[in-house]
């Protein structure tokens, strides 16, 4: 029987366990290397797929497709998570592998907005979902597999390299994209440079494909086929049998769904935050964060393994709580360390803008359908110079005033108020780039490991945690909706909302009470709702 007990409640052979493991966690490198690369590209990606005029706009648009690919993350796991409970874990996750690096590699042949209009954001968007469906069968197969080929007493460790995956993909995309962007000038990444990332992925595809189709069937999942205890319905005993049902609730609303969001926001929106608000120069911004990727992706395999000793829920709680305690001060002083310029100005200058309130409006899902006012025109423009602004209320159709100092932009058009916004602002001292000879440089690098380590508490032990929840006949399903909508609901809209909401807001850092709110609600809801498991028996 291949799931005869080994020495210290193994299940197989410490080399097969380490052949499981660098199999899988090469596999789902790649395919986070996939998925991110729009993320990293999607500020980019707003001047080549969507149309121009309004810079605000287009980025909303590409975070619009970006979140996309994490919204239909659940259906994926509907599906293939369904598909590894009936067929396997193993010949699952390779389909996921091949939908993903086919998609991807599709990317870098998509024609442009200025050559074929809407078809090319439509194209995209197409693509972007097929990412998130193969991404939403993925995960849950990678860390299930791992885990049930894992001893009892080392489950949080063995699945923590799992954890490191989406980290190291993102720095993958990272490192290449900086590559090409050094190698190549502005406008020859921006003709057709940015589709070298997207097609190398066909390298890495056929790499990863080859060292999947070497490993063997999960043995838990052989042994439940082989005494017939599967499940012929995972999705009734799933989600409409008690008490399976509650606890995937439990596990999205107490576990997941804060997790998603310490991890999106410390991991991603600080590069957007880096780039966008405080106009830290790519490169620079790029290596920052790089830096810090590298010094904290040896956390995930720690806390993973702590979680062994000391339980999952607890880290993963923890990392909710100092995180909604601390995001606000720290990234006021990333503010501080990274554009002191902007800072300065800001205090400086008092910035208001009167305005009939009843013509603004809070948008998220931005698209052809949507309209601007001179109001949300004007919103956009001063939240993408990274200011903030105190709102008055106007008379009833009044246009937009904003003054800054005793300097006054009156109407915001179209055509004109930008330019018009733009010549105020350097007439008041503004500077549309950050300084780098005033980047305190060590200060940012510290706040944005603190970002990784609360990163890697949440998300080191969560692989072990809910493959722990649930039995192994419905596991694969089960842990994989919980996740990919805490992930791919909480988690993939927060780009979107925290610059929707900043920018409705008047307030640069008003966006973050999304992540802050979400992550009490997890620790509220997971400290009296649920209970650790690093002590289950999974074999069952």
């Amino acid at each position: 029987m291949v799931a005869a007990t080994l020495d210290e409640g193994r299940i197989v052979s410490r080399q097969e366990e380490r052949r499981v493991i660098f199999a899988s966690s090469l596999g789902t490198v790649f395919e986070w290397y996939d998925f991110y690369l729009y993320a990293t590209l999607a500020p980019f990606f707003a001047n080549l797929f969507f149309p121009p005029g309004n810079a605000t706009a287009a980025l909303l648009s590409a975070f619009v497709a970006y979140a996309a690919g994490f919204l239909v993350r659940p259906f994926g796991a509907l599906v293939f998570g369904r598909l590894g409970d009936l067929v396997g874990r193993k010949y699952t996750f390779l389909i996921t592998i091949l939908c993903m690096g086919g998609s991807t590699f599709a990317v870098g042949l998509l024609p442009t907005f200025s050559a074929v209009g809407w078809l090319a954001p439509s194209l995209m968007l197409i693509l972007r979902l097929i990412q998130g469906l193969a991404l939403g069968g993925e995960y849950g197969g990678a860390a299930t597999y791992v885990a049930e080929h894992a001893p009892r007493n080392g489950r949080g460790y063995a699945t923590s390299w799992i954890q490191t995956t989406a980290t190291l993909g993102f720095f993958l995309s990272l490192g290449i994209i900086a590559l090409c962007r050094t190698q190549m000038d502005a406008k020859t990444f921006a003709d057709w440079g940015w589709r070298v990332p997207f097609l190398v992925s066909l390298i890495l595809l056929i790499f990863s494909v080859y060292i999947r189709l070497k490993l063997n069937e999960s043995p838990l999942f052989q042994k439940m086929k082989e005494e017939g205890k599967g499940s012929k319905s995972p999705l009734t005993d799933s989600f409409l049998r008690y008490p399976n049902n509650r606890y995937v609730l439990l596990a999205l609303l107490g576990a997941t769904a804060g997790q998603g969001v310490v991890w999106y926001t410390g991991q991603f929106y600080a590069l957007f935050f880096l780039t966008i608000t405080l106009k830290l120069d790519y490169l620079n911004a790029y290596a920052l964060v790089g830096l810090s990727l590298l010094i904290g992706t040896p956390m995930f395999i720690f806390f993973g393994w702590l979680s062994d000793r000391i339980g999952r829920l607890r880290i993963i709680l923890a990392g909710c709580l100092v995180a909604a305690i601390t995001y606000i001060p720290l990234f006021q002083a990333l503010t501080h360390y990274v554009n002191p310029d902007l800072e300065a100005f800001q205090t400086k200058n008092k910035i208001t803008m009167t305005v009939d309130q009843s013509t603004c409006a809070l948008h998220i899902f931005v698209g052809p359908w949507s309209t601007f006012s001179e109001c949300d025109r004007a919103k956009d423009a001063l939240t993408k110079a990274g200011l903030s602004f105190e709102e008055i209320a106007g008379p009833p159709g009044s246009k937009p005033i904003i003054a800054i100092g005793d300097r006054k932009v009156e109407g915001f058009d179209a055509k004109d108020g930008l330019p018009k916004l733009n010549a105020v602002l350097k007439d008041a001292g503004y500077s549309p780039t950050a300084d780098p000879k005033k980047v305190n440089w060590f200060m940012a690098e510290v706040i944005l490991v603190i970002f990784l380590v609360y990163v890697t508490m949440v998300y080191g032990p969560i692989a072990a945690f809910l493959v722990e929840l649930f039995p192994t006949k419905i596991r694969y399903t089960s842990m994989s909706l919980p996740y990919h909508i805490g992930n791919g609901w909480f988690g993939g809209m927060l780009p979107l909302l925290i610059i929707a909401i900043s920018a409705w807001k008047g307030d640069i850092y008003a966006g973050f009470w999304y992540p802050i709110i979400v992550a009490l609600m997890t620790v509220v809801i997971g400290f009296f709702f649920l209970r650790d498991t690093k002590d289950v028996d999974i074999a069952k």
